[in-house]
């Protein structure tokens, strides 16, 4: 007689169970892993965040607010005259008082009051003049990286007259024969960086056009306009982002020295370029006019330069996987 199975032995069916728990187990262990993975990789640059980093965004981030709630944080109007308090010392300073902290202009305007409206004015003018240059030149350079031919060859010769040529000169061509003011001053603060953000753009379309995704896209028979901004534009944008930001530390001193030299915001306009223009002739005698105002804009470049290489470390893909 034939002897049964014995009880130690395992059925099919239990060995399928046990196999397919194994799996599920493995699953969700994967699973977790990822989400553990992608959580990190979503925070990972906090870790580029220096001490000297956190604090120029907080010095950045202090100045637009001071620029866009001006009208509720300035304690005076800025262009209200009182010549009772005319010269009158900051609070810290001998002579000084609380009522006027940065103390007061020649004409007794509140100094913290213009200075905080002298934010908003030269913002704006480098926000919109650093949006609408890159709008314009990113488009140049990417016609002129993918058309090429003599469309390439002419707006490069025209973007090597611009920069050969001081743009402080051709600034204030511009300025004598269409006048002041503030949309003059945004359109010339446009064409400030237009060249550069067209060379830029320009090379980075030369590398990205034989680019196998762009040669798979075209043999698909994509056209030019989904090539250029479907596939070349999303892969080239970084470096134009961080060129931005150094972009706008330049107009924000162009947008001074235009002042300073009484070709940009007219009085009595706050400008922290024109408050340093006013406090050349007070520097003996009331030499916060024009040295609260330099601080500013020395503060705002720095703190926008440093944030722009930050900005850089961060774009670039090298190093995510560190």
């Amino acid at each position: 007689m034939s002897s049964g199975p014995t009880a130690s032995a395992t059925s099919p069916k239990s060995v399928s169970a046990r196999a397919l728990g194994d799996a599920s187990t493995a699953r969700r262990a994967l699973g977790e892993a990822a989400a553990e993975n992608h959580g990190r990789s979503r925070w990972w640059w906090l870790r580029t965040l220096s001490p000297l980093t956190v604090t120029c965004l907080a010095i950045l981030i202090a100045f637009v607010l001071c620029g866009v709630f001006a009208d509720l944080l300035a304690p005076y109007d800025p262009t209200a005259n009182d010549l009772r308090a005319r010269l009158q010392a900051p609070a810290f300073s001998e002579g000084g008082s609380t009522a006027h902290l940065l103390g007061t202009d020649q004409l007794g305007r509140d100094l913290l009051s213009r200075v905080i409206h002298g934010a908003r004015v030269s913002l704006t003018i480098s926000f919109l003049g650093m949006l609408l240059g890159a709008l314009v030149g990113v488009l140049s350079g990417l016609v002129a990286g993918f058309v090429r031919g003599l469309v390439d060859d002419g707006l490069m010769l025209l973007v090597d007259v611009i920069i050969a040529l001081p743009f402080l000169v051709i600034a204030l061509s511009i300025i004598s024969v269409f006048g002041t003011g503030l949309t003059i001053l945004v359109v010339v603060a446009a064409f400030s960086g237009w060249a550069s953000y067209t060379r830029v753009a320009r090379g980075l379309v030369l590398g990205a056009r034989e680019e196998q995704y762009v040669l798979a896209s075209r043999a698909l028979g994509a056209g030019p306009g989904r090539l250029i901004f479907r596939h070349i534009l999303p892969n080239i944008v970084a470096p134009l982002i961080v060129l931005a930001t150094f972009q706008l530390t330049s107009i924000i001193l162009l947008e001074a020295s235009l002042s300073f030299l009484g070709f940009g915001i007219q009085p009595p306009t706050a400008s922290w370029g024109l408050m340093v223009s006013e406090g050349r002739e007070y520097l003996n005698t009331a030499w916060w006019i024009g040295v609260f105002p330099g601080i500013a804009l020395m503060f705002i470049t720095i703190s926008v330069s440093l944030a722009g290489d930050w900005l850089r470390d961060v774009l670039d893909p090298s190093l995510r996987s560190r």
